[in-house]
């Protein structure tokens, strides 16, 4: 290609995107589909002009009304060649900006943020031991020399703290707020750390719910992380849709107990996730059995196992099962959750790490 050409490639590419930058969004208002971030890229080779456009959800009316529009508006100024349009879904990160440019606002710079991976824990129900699979996933990656934080989503019900032994205010500094570490370097922000007495409850609307979350991300100097964990309270209503859209999530991690009760509400998140375009790296069934401490005989106190059923239905691979320990409630309540050891959960993380293992290449632990 000569520099001629190179120049006249160059400038129709930009005559394309002013174009489109007065294409409309349908459903949010007054933003331009460029502004949004949903033009990733033009190529003009050959009288084909391709152009990618991006979207943040698979499942979403526009995919049908906007890509006609935009070869409409293409064909308009360029007149003499085809116009072709490539749909693909947004990237976590692109799908976290998108998020932060439909509120009207311009995303946060992140010179002093690199999370490589960001993975939710989610249950869909309460009482099934989401807060400690999200907290022994955290000490299993940093025994295995990765850099890893945790956001504690939970607003109203946050427990990661005293789970970890973690207490005392934040400090700010000149790249923001600094979350909180824990003994063994995990970093850490929860609301509790926030109020003067943690058993403070926190009385918020799902908007200030969101706004926290979305401050978690933004305003904490979470400096270079190869993990950021985000437990998320239980359902799939405010919360888990901030996290879900405003935070660059690459995997979900579903937790659940033997009953079908149980079963029947991690179901509708994975359903949740799977509308929402978001990877559901596997399920875990928390509680499964006690083990006899005389004969050492498995004893499944809450049933049957159901979670390969929920697995299948759910089209989530199946990560392992946990015991009910009484050693892990114990250290929990004394903040020693990084002391547990367990072969299961090793094994799980294990699981976990090879799922992600293709997007980990830059991470050296």
């Amino acid at each position: 290609m000569t520099e001629e050409s190179k120049f006249i490639e160059q400038d129709l590419q930009s005559i394309i995107l002013q174009a489109l930058s007065k294409v409309q969004h349908p459903e949010v208002k007054e933003q331009n589909i460029v502004g949004l971030g949903m033009v990733p890229d033009v190529r003009v080779e050959d009288q084909l002009v391709t152009i990618t456009l991006a979207f943040p959800f698979q499942e979403v009316p526009a995919t049908a009304e906007l890509p006609q529009k935009v070869i409409r508006v293409a064909k308009e100024v360029c007149s003499d060649e085809q116009v072709r349009v490539d749909i693909r879904k947004m990237t976590p990160e692109e799908r976290a900006d998108f998020a932060t440019r439909a509120q009207g606002r311009e995303p946060e710079s992140s010179s002093s943020r690199s999370v490589r991976q960001v993975i939710a824990v989610m249950s869909g129900k309460g009482g099934v031991g989401k807060s400690s699979v999200a907290t022994l996933m955290a000490c299993a990656l940093r025994r295995r020399g990765y850099k890893v934080g945790i956001l504690d989503a939970d607003i109203t019900g946050p427990s990661i703290p005293r789970l970890l032994g973690t207490h005392g205010s934040l400090v700010g500094g000149a790249a923001g707020i600094q979350p909180a570490e824990t003994k063994t370097g995990i970093k850490l922000i929860s609301i509790n750390l926030l109020l003067p007495d943690e058993n403070q409850p926190v009385v918020w609307r799902g908007p200030l719910i969101g706004r926290a979350i979305q401050q978690f991300w933004n305003d904490i100097a979470w400096g270079d992380l190869d993990f950021l964990i985000v437990d998320l309270p239980p359902g799939t209503s405010d919360a888990a849709l901030t996290v879900m859209q405003s935070l660059p999530v690459h995997g979900v991690l579903l937790v659940t107990s033997p009953q079908d009760l149980a079963g029947m509400v991690v179901r509708k998140a994975a359903k949740m996730v799977q509308q929402l375009g978001v990877r559901l790296l596997g399920l875990i069934e928390n509680m499964s059995f006690v083990l006899c401490p005389d004969c050492g005989n498995r004893i499944e106190i809450f049933g049957p196992s159901r979670a390969q059923e929920t697995s299948l239905q759910s089209n989530v691979p199946m990560l392992g099962n946990l015991p009910l320990d009484p050693e892990l409630a114990v250290m929990c309540d004394q903040g020693r959750a990084e002391d547990y050891l367990n072969e299961n959960f090793d094994q799980i993380a294990d699981k976990v790490l090879e799922l992600v293992r293709s997007s980990m290449e830059r991470m050296k632990p």
